[in-house]
């Protein structure tokens, strides 16, 4: 490593049959050798370029070594490699494959932005500057996929979540939240699924306090998302899918004026619960019988003091039994705009949404969404949008990854077979050369990928 002045070396005498030798003095070698991907997803999208020129440059261009861009990719990159710490910046700055991914002459290069760097840079995002750059995530997984379907889009189904973000020191706008009994932030996560598909697209995050309602921006997300969407699926039918904390008459009246469907939960009261009664007891006579759960389905109408007038809520009359356990009551309850079947809109359209707290366990632990440990508010709303554009850039090896062992790999899992690659790099005049391992395990998947990238069999 550059920062050594002696090679690092071990010997293990009576390890195996012979001493063991160990030495780092690989000088062009990385663990990163497969980052190659995330360089050609991002081409491919142009997705760095673009966030970068949402960003105002303010210093001093006399005393510039790190561009804007270069900066922006450094991060992201950085962020999908597994290291999400601006603090990493000292380990990576010499390393030949991140140098490379940047733009720099591995060997010749100049080191890779510091942390003081890179924490400065964080900390200059301006308000317009955070704004521009949600908009320009959206925009561009919204243009992937357009292009991607070819305009074969019935259906753009947006799921909206909320996701605690706990905190430890003094963070501006960390809060005590008592349901998560912890000071956090709430942040507010977008996704997109097209038609019947299976997988949810990120492609927002938006950095709220610690006390923010679970509808709190939802109005404003969706509004800036609508009219993004309509342009690009003219054909398009738009669904919104949330939880009970999203249920609140201006999210209902503004989806009805946009015109569309919607299907949110609604928490339990009095009220509801009266109209649930009759299948709950039927429900319960089942559970009786049969000895096991059982559930049933109905439907009523119903408008709380709010509401300008009634609307269609999907009963789920359920009782669930378990060994050694007395049987418990568990009604649910739907409000929706559809007019399918109550079993139809519950099974198959509300509870589907429940695959997007896997995305989120990828985002946070495989890219550390919560890793907001700047005192800036500004600051960590921009670390979780960047954490947003290298999901981006995972999510693009996932989908091309498709029609391959690893079609069903997350992020960690993509990361440890395709990216964490023990590589060396040589240099000439005429080219780089990228040497990898003869035994790599996962060649083929890696092979697929290469090609879908526009690489040709050498």
């Amino acid at each position: 490593m550059g920062d050594l002045s002696t090679t690092q070396c071990w010997l293990f005498p009576e390890l195996l049959s012979k001493p063991l030798l160990v030495r780092f003095d690989e000088e062009m070698g990385s663990s990163d050798g497969g980052a190659v991907f995330l360089k050609a997803a991002d081409e491919r999208l142009g997705l760095t370029r673009s966030l970068s020129a949402c960003l105002r440059d303010q210093r001093d261009p006399d005393r510039l070594r790190h561009g804007l861009h270069e900066l922006v990719m450094q991060r992201t990159f950085a962020i999908a490699c597994g290291y999400p710490d601006a603090n990493d910046a000292a380990r990576l700055a010499e390393d030949p494959m991140h140098k490379l991914l940047v733009g720099r002459d591995p060997v010749e290069g100049e080191p890779l932005a510091s942390q003081p760097t890179l924490s400065r840079f964080e900390n200059g995002v301006r308000r317009a500057d955070l704004y521009r750059l949600n908009e320009t995530l959206a925009s561009t997984v919204i243009e992937r996929h357009r292009q991607r379907l070819r305009g074969k889009t019935r259906l753009i189904t947006i799921d909206l979540d909320q996701t605690a973000d706990l905190a430890h020191g003094d963070q501006q706008l960390a809060l005590f939240n008592g349901y998560y009994g912890n000071t956090c932030f709430l942040p507010l996560l977008g996704f997109l699924t097209f038609n019947n598909e299976s997988v949810q697209y990120f492609f927002t995050a938006v950095l709220r306090p610690g006390n923010a309602r679970d509808k709190q921006g939802a109005v404003g997300v969706l509004k800036r998302l609508f009219a993004l969407l309509r342009p690009a699926f003219p054909k398009a039918r738009l669904r919104v899918r949330g939880d009970a904390g999203f249920a609140g008459p201006e999210v209902f009246s503004f989806l009805e004026e946009q015109r569309v469907e919607y299907v949110i939960a609604m928490s339990k009261n009095p009220v509801l619960e009266r109209r649930a009664e009759p299948l709950m007891r039927k429900a319960r006579r089942q559970a009786a019988d049969s000895g096991d759960s059982e559930r049933l389905y109905g439907e009523t109408t119903y408008a709380a003091r709010s509401w300008p007038h009634e609307r269609r809520v999907i009963i789920k009359a359920e009782v669930t039994r378990h060994p050694g356990r007395e049987a418990k009551d568990n009604p649910r309850f739907v409000v929706t705009n559809l007019r399918q079947t109550p079993t139809f809109v519950y099974e198959r359209v509300y509870c589907a949404r429940g695959d997007i707290e896997n995305r989120i366990k990828e985002l946070h632990n495989g890219l550390a969404l919560g890793r907001t440990s700047c005192h800036s508010f500004r600051a960590n709303q921009f670390r979780v949008l960047l954490t947003t554009a290298a999901y981006v850039l995972m999510q693009e090896l996932q989908l091309r990854a498709a029609r391959t062992a690893l079609a069903r790999a997350q992020v960690w899992t993509l990361r440890d077979r395709l990216l964490k690659i023990g590589a060396r790099l040589v240099v000439s005049v005429r080219r780089l050369v990228l040497h990898l391992p003869s035994s790599f395990p996962w060649l083929t998947p890696w092979r697929h990928l290469a090609l879908s990238f526009g690489a040709r069999p050498g």
